[in-house]
Formats: C-alpha cells, sequence, structure tokens
C-alpha cells in the first residue's frame, strides 16, 4: 500500500511538474507578445492651421507695348562719320550725327533698328531707328463680360512670358472701358507693369492673371484634405496626439493651397501628409516640417 501509494505520489508530482512548465512557458511567451507586439505610433508631417492670402483669378492674353516709342527714318547719304549705335541711351544723347546735325533722343530708351544690311522691307538708301521707353510695359486686354463687375482700376495683376518661365512680374489694372464691345461680348481693359531690369521687351506675348475678390482665410495643405463623397475632412491633432477625423468645407486651391471656411480654427494641428498611415482616433507622432 505504501509503495503504491508513493508511485501515486510520484506520477502526480510529474504532472504537476508538466503542467507548471506549460503554464509558465504560456505566460512568458504572452508576456513577450504583449511587449513586442505593441507598436509605436506612426510618425507623419503636421502643420499648423494659419491664415494665407486668397483671391479669384481672370486669366487672358495681352502684348506688350512701351510706354513710349519713337521712329526716326534716315537717308544713308545724309549720315556723318562712323556710325556707332549704342543698345541704350538717355535723355539727350546723340543718337546718330548727320551732315546737317544730329539726332537728339528724346526720352531715355533702348534702341532698335533695321536696314542696315540689305533688307527688303526698306529702301537701299533708308534705314530705321527706334527708340523704347520700356521702364514701364502696357498691355490692353479683353475681359468677358460676365467678370464686368469683378474689374476695376488699381486690380494686382500678375504677368508671366515665355522667356522667364518661373518669374511673376507684378503690375496692376490701370484702365477700364466705359461699355462691353457688343461683338466681342467683352471690357476693354488695360494693365501697367513696372519693367525696372527692363526684362519685359515690346511686342512680347504676355500671361495675364488678374486677381480679385483678395481675402485673408484659413488655409492648409493641400496634401491633407480627405474627399469621401460629396465631403472633404481632415485630421485635427490633440493636445495628447490623437487623430481626430474633422469635417471641413473647402474653398479655392492655389500654390498647393487649400482654403478652409469652416470646420477649423486659426492654430490647428492637422495631418499634412502621410494620412494612409493615420487611423482615427489613433495616435500619432508629429513630426514638424
Amino acid at each position: 500500500m505504501k509503495r503504491s501509494t508513493k508511485i501515486i505520489s510520484i506520477i502526480l508530482l510529474f504532472f504537476l511538474i508538466i503542467a507548471a512548465v506549460i503554464i509558465g512557458r504560456i505566460m512568458i511567451a504572452d508576456h513577450f507578445k504583449k511587449k513586442f507586439s505593441k507598436r509605436p505610433p506612426p510618425g507623419v508631417i503636421t502643420s499648423v492651421v494659419e491664415k494665407k492670402e486668397f483671391s479669384e483669378k481672370i486669366e487672358t492674353f495681352g502684348t506688350a507695348v512701351s510706354k513710349r516709342s519713337e521712329t526716326f527714318k534716315i537717308k544713308r547719304e545724309e549720315i556723318s562719320g562712323e556710325l556707332n549705335l549704342k543698345n541704350f541711351v538717355k535723355k539727350g544723347d546723340v543718337l546718330i550725327k548727320l551732315k546737317s546735325g544730329a539726332v537728339i533722343a528724346p526720352f531715355s530708351g533702348a534702341l532698335g533698328y533695321t536696314g542696315l544690311t540689305e533688307d527688303i522691307l526698306v529702301s537701299n538708301n533708308i534705314f530705321i531707328i527706334t527708340l523704347d521707353d520700356n521702364s514701364t510695359i502696357y498691355s490692353d486686354i479683353k475681359i468677358p463680360e460676365n467678370y464686368s463687375a469683378s474689374i476695376k482700376k488699381g486690380l494686382p495683376v500678375e504677368v508671366k512670358i515665355s522667356s522667364y518661365k518661373d518669374k511673376i512680374f507684378q503690375g496692376e489694372v490701370d484702365f477700364v472701358s466705359s461699355r462691353i464691345n457688343a461683338d466681342t461680348r467683352s471690357l476693354l481693359s488695360r494693365i501697367k507693369v513696372k519693367n525696372q531690369n527692363f526684362e519685359l521687351i515690346s511686342g512680347s506675348l504676355l500671361e495675364v492673371s488678374v486677381k480679385f475678390n483678395q481675402r485673408s482665410s484659413l488655409s492648409v495643405p493641400d496634401t491633407s484634405i480627405m474627399i469621401e463623397g460629396d465631403k472633404s475632412y481632415v485630421y485635427k491633432i490633440d493636445e495628447e496626439n490623437i487623430a481626430n477625423k474633422t469635417e471641413v468645407i473647402s474653398g479655392l486651391r492655389t500654390n498647393q493651397k487649400v482654403e478652409i471656411i469652416s470646420g477649423l480654427e486659426e492654430g490647428d494641428i492637422i495631418v499634412a501628409e502621410g494620412l494612409k498611415k493615420v487611423r482615427p482616433q489613433g495616435k500619432i507622432k508629429p513630426i514638424n516640417k
């Protein structure tokens, strides 16, 4: 009897040891699973909601015209001495010396000429000198009739030309006609652009944008907007770095910025890039760009 009891005790102890080992391994595995399965919050680029200038634009084309131009027809036999034409002259400078006197520049500007060689457009015994004051460039543009209530003298203008693709020249509306052209259904207007470095040349094709309805509005990066159906959302970040999906009403899009009409306040922090990493009510690691 004592021997059988001893055997049973050994068997029970054996099973207890096995059970303890199994339970211990399960507990250890569960501990490490919890420890290492916790992923750190994703790092995403955030941005502060701030105010920017927004405006609507009327886009059209125009031709550059000098502030002032003058043309001189010169007979070859009247030239006195050596012919030496400058690229730029000041008011009062001698343009060219003639046997009968000298041609004086009536204003400062850039010189041009034609007919110095065999030119089929000019007589063999005559050549032409042009003087252009390009310090200010003007251009007549046609504004569609539906914008006639918005166009006014003094509105800011942005001008581009193909030879300076990345440069914007600033100007303003200088004149607005008092009537709409019945044939073209457009309103004739004139713009002027300060040309301090003389980069704009008379005759150039201008890409003109007239800015109107200017306003200061809240803005967010265009990469922060999520479109779902006919609604727009952003992820707004709270003080605990929790991303809250927030509906917004957007307005104009310009220069990689979106105008926010409602849904956010100035100073709010939103997710600017990396929307796919974010989950509603999930924690994030903000990265300031």
